[in-house]
């Protein structure tokens, strides 16, 4: 009977495994694609470092002190300066950067959520739908071992008990869950509105909206209009069903390829019919995570060959440096977790071999000895990532160059060893801890009752509920997955400032010296006005509530701005900024265009005197 009971038990929680478990590859997979998304991000914010995350710039602190929400907090907004600002971003670059290579990779992982949701709050103006899935994304990535695999710190792993293949946690059952709240409660919240269901019509006003609609977007507008009803369709049920794909408890790595296979084309056709910004390259990673171990599994047996099963690295035993540097190369280039690395000076042959050469001491499969450059090359030709860099390294020029950077390092081993120091020799445990999974779970379920409550304020507006709001806006999971939702905007148009000048010249503002025009902007001339998503956001945020607080202080940006780069008489005086719109009627109306004054600023003044 006990027997029974235990193989009962060992199925179920097999079963358990297989569901809501992650393949620890998968996860570094996840954490590579999500810091890079972070990276590129950053990068893309640091352009408009001034203008939007200064005093100096549309969201002065005393701003942001009136449309912050109560518990946000924002290391961001200690100090208005721009160096203060470049500071945190370089510390933002260098902690993603930490967290792409896995080092100290749960340290990493939280000090990069942390910057990001001071970052966020520092401007609420500039936050769209993919800001809130990369703080959600973020949140769970802190409570998973990342590092286990691909990392600093795993290649520099001492512990002697073998890693597992995968793991399951209340970690990774959220984040499995949250991947799926993303687009079950958006689907729901879209389901709201006839123009998805049962209308179909949605797609079309989505594509008809140009702040966002690109090239191939417009070409998919002129398809017939049953096919666009059919795309909207196909959305909507992917998004509500595809997700449960996860969830299938038989052939479970089948479906869960289908689901990340039909999510990525989702994300790669939203990149390619809207500018998106970091969105579809964020949502493709976070697919990521869920790949099956059968997948990795029939990925190492195609990778077997003799040659990379056969390779042997010889490193010396007196220099620190180059121990650590066998084991990234290792790791990094994912050669086989098998292949040896050894002490030159263990074999009497291969030592004579080093001291000759003054070079570490790669022998292959057949015996051959490789040294110095050369060995880079043979080594590289082994990894599935970087044998297509193969017949650059062995390249003339790039050989002698190679050969002598070698050289110069293997001269300089203890002054090169001053870069590996912080890289210290420690073990890695992954297991499931219950604490952990006990503050996981809690965690989880709170999130879960905010989606709820997020979709149908009504059933859940209670005051047990309204009394812990402050841990949510703390930890910035306060999710609302309305993403196009009930219904894709109507309200589309362009924005027109004409100023004039101290000298009387009347001059588009926004345009930096254009003569005035109020017809419609081109595609490119509208991408050179919302260079990227977050001034996208902001131009849209100007037409909301919202905007009555923006504008003062956008008008003020405006007016240092020109007038920092204007002298005398080509100053600005005063402008105002019009909004051009144009919205969205059914197929086959005409489209009407009605100019609505939006603000009206005198350079002379400041925002105070306009509240």
């Amino acid at each position: 009977m006990a027997s029974t009971q235990q193989k009962s038990k060992a199925i179920f929680t097999s079963k358990l495994e297989q569901l809501f478990g992650l393949d620890l590859r998968s996860l570094a997979l996840f954490r590579i694609g999500l810091a890079l998304v972070v990276l590129a991000d950053l990068i893309i914010r640091a352009g408009d470092l001034t203008a939007h995350y200064t005093d100096a710039g549309v969201m002065p602190r005393s701003l942001l002190a009136t449309i912050l929400k109560p518990w946000y907090w924002s290391v961001h907004a200690l100090g208005g300066q721009t160096w203060f600002q470049v500071i945190l971003f370089l510390l933002a670059g260098f902690v993603a950067l930490a967290l792409l290579v896995g080092y100290r990779t749960r340290l990493a992982a939280i000090a990069t959520w942390a910057l990001m949701v001071s970052l966020h709050n520092r401007n609420p103006a500039l936050i769209f739908a993919a800001d809130d899935v990369i703080r959600a994304l973020l949140f769970w990535a802190m409570f998973l071992p990342l590092g286990a695999y691909y990392s600093i710190d795993s290649a520099l792993n001492t512990s002697t008990q073998k890693l597992p293949k995968r793991i399951l946690s209340g970690a990774t059952l959220a984040l499995t869950l949250q991947q799926c709240f993303i687009y079950i409660f958006s689907a729901a919240f879209k389901a709201k509105s006839p123009l998805w269901w049962p209308d179909g019509s949605a797609v079309y006003y989505a594509l008809s909206f140009d702040q966002y609609a690109t090239p191939f977007g417009q070409f998919l507008l002129s398809l017939p209009s049953a096919l666009l009803v059919l795309l909207t369709f196909s959305a909507l049920w992917l998004e509500t069903l595809g997700p449960l794909l996860l969830f299938v408890p038989v052939r479970t790595s089948f479906f869960r390829c289908c689901a990340i296979i039909s999510f990525i084309l989702l994300h790669i056709g939203f990149g390619l019919s809207f500018v998106l910004g970091i969105f579809p390259f964020l949502s493709t990673a976070s697919w990521l995570a869920f790949i099956p171990t059968e997948v990795w599994d029939s990925v190492s047996k195609r990778l077997y060959t003799p040659e990379r099963a056969g390779l042997q690295i010889y490193y010396d035993a007196d220099c620190g440096f180059c121990k650590k540097v066998v084991h990234l190369i290792r790791t990094f280039l994912i050669l086989p977790a098998q292949t040896p690395l050894l002490l030159a000076q263990d074999d009497p042959s291969i030592f004579a071999d080093m001291q000759a050469k003054n070079s570490w001491v790669v022998v292959d499969w057949q015996g051959n000895r490789h040294f110095k450059w050369e060995a880079i090359a043979y080594v590289c030709s082994l990894s599935p990532i970087f044998k297509p860099l193969v017949p650059l390294l062995k390249w003339g020029p790039v050989m002698s160059v190679g050969t002598k950077f070698y050289e110069t390092i293997a001269s300089n081993r203890r002054a090169a060893g001053n870069f590996t120091k912080p890289f210290k020799f420690r073990p890695i445990e992954v297991r499931s801890s219950r604490p952990m999974n006990i503050v996981t779970l809690l965690l989880l379920a709170y999130v879960t009752i905010w989606n709820f409550r997020s979709f149908a304020p009504e059933k859940f507006n209670r005051k047990a509920l309204n009394s812990i709001d402050w841990i949510s806006r703390i930890l910035r999971v306060d999710q609302s997955w309305s993403i196009f939702a009930p219904a894709p905007p109507r309200d589309d148009g362009w924005h027109v400032i004409p100023g004039k000048l101290k000298d009387g010249t009347e001059v588009n503002v926004l345009r930096d010296g254009e003569p005035v025009s109020w017809e419609k902007p081109s595609r490119k001339s509208r991408n050179a006005l919302y260079q990227n998503m977050q001034w996208r956001t902001y131009f849209i945020n100007l037409n909301r509530t919202i905007g009555k607080k923006l504008y003062p202080y956008y008008g003020q940006y405006l007016c240092r701005d020109w007038n920092a780069r204007h002298q005398g008489s080509k100053q600005l005086d005063n402008f105002e900024i019009d909004f051009m719109n144009e919205r969205t009627v059914p197929p086959g109306q005409p489209q009407n265009v009605e100019k609505k004054p939006a603000w009206q600023q005198s350079c002379s003044q400041n925002p105070e005197q306009y509240q």
